[in-house]
């Protein structure tokens, strides 16, 4: 059973975590590349605000965005401030967050989010704690993918795994890192495809963040993942 409020808790630390390593940058450092393709620090930045207002949209029953086209729109706009504002405004969209989700509320409910998909309200935080962390290893300043929380690790890694799970373009596919292990891809009598390695390389793997060449693989190709 999902417990929203430790998820809350946990994206409250990650968030200050962010926020630790985010003050320690000025402009010049936000102007570089982040390692998402086409993207600043400063674009990587712009986006976690404006998603953490987004799923206050969510929470709240109105759409996560305008539109696509608005939601890109905004992280163009706000990508080339000065540190200090990306700094505040991280901040205080986290505590909107925050806010919304400390409201009464029924978090058995089903929200929507883009593209049409729904999930319960319940797992609006884990998500949250989704983007903080991996776009604070994306950042590409020293937090990489080996200091995230174990807890989360396992869970994203479970997450990605039941989110590839069925789709027919993946072969059907076992992964472990030697004590725990999921399934993922097409349906199948048995796993036609083993992918073994430490968590943290699995969790890139699965992520898009990591190529896979750190993977053990037994039974076939590495399977080609779905852009996320």
């Amino acid at each position: 059973m999902i417990d929203h409020a430790h998820d809350l808790a946990s994206v409250r630390e990650a968030t200050d975590r962010l926020l630790t390593a985010v003050a320690a940058l000025d402009d010049a450092a936000l102007a570089e590349p982040s390692r998402l393709p086409g993207w600043s620090r400063g674009h990587v930045l712009a986006h976690l605000a404006r998603n953490a207002d987004a799923l206050v949209n969510v929470l709240e029953g109105r759409p996560m965005y305008a539109s696509g086209d608005a939601r890109d729109g905004d992280i163009e706009r706000d990508a080339p401030r000065p540190a200090a504002a990306q700094l505040a405004d991280l901040r205080e969209s986290g505590a909107r967050f925050q806010e919304a989700g400390a409201a009464p509320a029924d978090w058995s409910r089903t929200v929507e989010l883009r593209n049409g998909v729904t999930d319960s309200a319940a797992r609006v935080p884990f998500r949250r704690w989704i983007e903080v962390e991996l776009h604070h290893v994306d950042l590409g300043i020293g937090h990489e993918l080996e200091d995230l929380p174990a807890e989360f690790t396992e869970r994203e890694i479970d997450f990605l795994a039941q989110r590839f799970s069925g789709n027919p373009d993946v072969l059907p596919t076992r992964v472990t890192d030697g004590t725990r292990a999921w399934t993922t891809g097409r349906a199948a009598d048995a796993p036609e495809v083993t992918v073994t390695g430490p968590a943290a390389d699995l969790l890139g793997w699965l992520a898009g963040r990591r190529d896979g060449s750190a993977l053990t693989v037994t039974g076939g190709p590495l399977p080609t993942l779905p852009p996320l």
